[in-house]
């Protein structure tokens, strides 16, 4: 009994005696050879750098980089290694008060807590990065860190490029499983923001070892526990910088804006807002202050008017309405209409510019607006549907085929539907009994009906290709391949309903003629045939009226179309006087590559038009009296 106790006694002590070394060769590991676990332990030792990725570069249609890289600093304060600093030298060199310095750290301690890094004082100027970087050994707790921003190199397409910001906890709380942490900057707005998941990159991180007073002594571990940054892919456009930077130029003080799109494959050419602000303006340390003047500013230099306003299109509408009516089959191309100077068959005068009797095409060079007044009551009357509603509805499908009154899926955020009403809005107000005469301004695309100007743009290219268009879109290529499927929708081929060529080529005679004897003679392009449409819109502000839009489409050359364009001119009078010569020089720019000189006076004439709504200069001459 006595053997076996002692047999079992020696088990014991051996079970013990292997927990016990187990345990103390676990300890000798982590202390001395687990550096895993050595990191954690050594925390108050370690200062972990975050390592800010280059974004992706953006180019345009012929590789130009027209958004690049540069390096600026943030001073970055880390709250818990805020110990014996200079509170004086430090406030004295940022020119601010110890309560305001105290202050800083307390909300980097709300944003980010006491032991993460976080952004004191961003974008540093040259010379106040210099002062700090001399006296860094007095400021414990605090270290200077590389930030890449942005720079644009030919100071345009602002709205379509767009900024990048800070992060805010509202944008954390939405993107929480998109790894972005406070401090980190991300697209806002435009291609910035459509394609952050592209040019954003990842972060990397260094760890460095500090001494007892906090000061970096080098890497840790020879950097073995180091992750590279990884930069953002780059981006090709289909944009032409050269002809975006002359729309801009072209709509100096005027409030509208340009689209134009290649036909053959949806690619947007230049898409310009006015007013607009050099994208350089958004970056640096006065950015706070600059992005508040371009807010307050009466002209909303910040709207992208492109995808973000929607406008009647006025007369340009009048194509699409005389195709469906002869798609219907209501009218042909041989149906007369006669015009005295105005339309009275709703009982009360809509006037026109135009007197005789037109055919489509004639009627289409001549905007008349009996002919479409008479083309659009035909379509909701037609005998062929039971009712005015599903008349209408089929009128709405057509529309929609074309790409109205619908989001087109353009690669800008915030894009407008645009407006197309249906019977159902209708009822509501005209009652179940609606006459086609209560909706007579729609014939020339006034009334409730609303396109944004990219929607105008690309029903210009659907007639260029005879019913068919790719969705607009700027980004043709990712560098490394489309990962995401981001380009997809841009690959497939949208067609209208069932139309004839031979109406669209009756269309196209008809928006010849506008160049070469009718409302656009005068923004003739020598040497390249146009087919374009003018166009001359009412509105109001606020309940007063106000001076017509100017609008103008177009595409060009006829036979073989490279390009397809809408111009916009807010309170500018008639298309024919400031939107269609817009046009007509992008298109000789984008298809001979250079303006003809003996042109060149009429670039100078309307550059320095000053088309500026007289509302909006109250406006802006109210906001320069307040600030005097």
């Amino acid at each position: 009994m006595s053997t076996y106790n002692s047999q079992r006694s020696r088990v014991i002590l051996i079970v013990f005696a292997s927990v016990f070394v187990v345990i103390i060769l676990q300890l000798l590991n982590l202390q001395l050879f687990s550096a895993k676990y050595r990191l954690q332990a050594e925390s108050n030792a370690i200062y972990r750098k975050t390592v800010y990725p280059d974004r992706g570069i953006i180019f345009d249609r012929k590789k130009q980089a027209i958004l690049e890289n540069t390096i600026m600093f943030d001073l970055v304060v880390t709250p818990n290694d805020v110990k014996g600093v200079d509170t004086t030298a430090l406030c004295r060199i940022l020119n601010i008060d110890t309560a305001e310095f105290h202050k800083r750290v307390v909300t980097a301690i709300i944003k980010n807590g006491r032991y993460r890094p976080s952004v004191f004082v961003p974008l540093l100027r040259p010379e106040l990065y210099a002062k700090l970087n001399e006296n860094m050994y007095k400021f414990p707790g605090f270290v200077l860190a590389e930030r890449p921003v942005r720079t644009y190199p030919f100071g345009v397409a602002a709205n379509v490029l767009g900024y990048i910001g800070e992060v805010d906890t509202n944008f954390l709380k939405k993107h929480a499983e998109e790894g972005y942490e406070m401090g980190d900057y991300a697209g806002m707005t435009g291609l910035e923001r459509s394609y952050e998941k592209v040019l954003m990159g990842q972060r990397g991180v260094q760890r460095f070892i500090r001494d007892n007073k906090a000061r970096i002594q080098g890497s840790y571990e020879n950097g073995t526990y180091d992750t590279a940054a990884i930069a953002g892919k780059n981006i090709y456009l289909s944009l032409d910088v050269k002809l975006q930077a002359l729309g801009e130029k072209l709509m100096t003080n005027k409030v509208g804006s340009i689209v134009a799109i290649d036909p053959k494959t949806g690619g947007i050419l230049c898409m310009v807002s006015a007013p607009t602000y050099d994208p350089n303006y958004l970056t640096g340390p006065d950015r706070r202050k600059h992005f508040s003047e371009l807010f307050t500013d009466p002209r909303k230099p910040l709207l992208n008017r492109t995808v973000n306003g929607y406008y009647s299109p006025g007369s340009t509408f009048k194509t699409f309405v005389g195709i469906v009516s002869l798609a219907e089959g209501v009218m042909s191309d041989r149906t007369n209409v006669s015009c005295g100077g105005a339309y009275y068959g709703c009982g009360r005068r809509m006037g026109c510019h135009a007197a005789g009797t037109f055919t489509l095409r004639p009627a289409i060079s001549h905007s008349c607006n009996s002919y479409f007044a008479v083309a659009f009551r035909k379509s909701i009357e037609n005998a062929a549907y039971p009712s005015r509603d599903s008349a209408l509805g089929r009128f709405n499908q057509y529309a929609a085929s074309f790409g109205l009154g619908h989001k087109l899926g353009v690669d800008i955020p915030s894009e407008k539907r645009g407006i197309i009403p249906s019977a159902k809005y209708y009822q509501k107000i005209f009652g179940a009994r609606w006459q086609s005469c209560n909706i007579i301004s729609n014939s020339i695309g006034q009334g409730e009906v609303s396109t944004t100007l990219t929607q105008l743009a690309n029903m210009m290219a659907v007639i260029a290709n005879k019913g068919w268009y790719y969705t607009p879109h700027l980004v043709d290529s990712i560098e490394g391949g489309d990962t995401y499927g981001l380009l997809k929708p841009f690959k497939v081929r949208n067609h209208t309903l069932p139309v004839p060529d031979s109406i669209f080529e009756a269309v196209h005679d008809g928006m010849q003629g506008t160049m070469e004897f009718g409302t656009g003679y005068y923004a003739k392009v020598p040497g390249i045939v146009v087919c374009g449409k003018t166009g001359t819109v009412e509105n109001t502000h606020k309940g007063e009226k106000q001076k017509d839009h100017a609008f103008f489409g177009a595409f060009a050359p006829r036979d073989n179309p490279k390009i397809a364009i809408a111009v916009m001119c807010e309170n500018a009078g008639y298309g024919a006087t400031s939107a269609a010569p817009i046009a007509s020089l992008l298109i000789e720019q984008y298809l001979n590559d250079s303006i003809a000189t003996d042109r060149k006076s009429l670039e100078d004439r309307l550059t320095k038009m000053n088309l500026i709504p007289a509302r909006m200069r109250k406006e802006m001459a109210q906001m320069d009296s307040i600030k005097r």
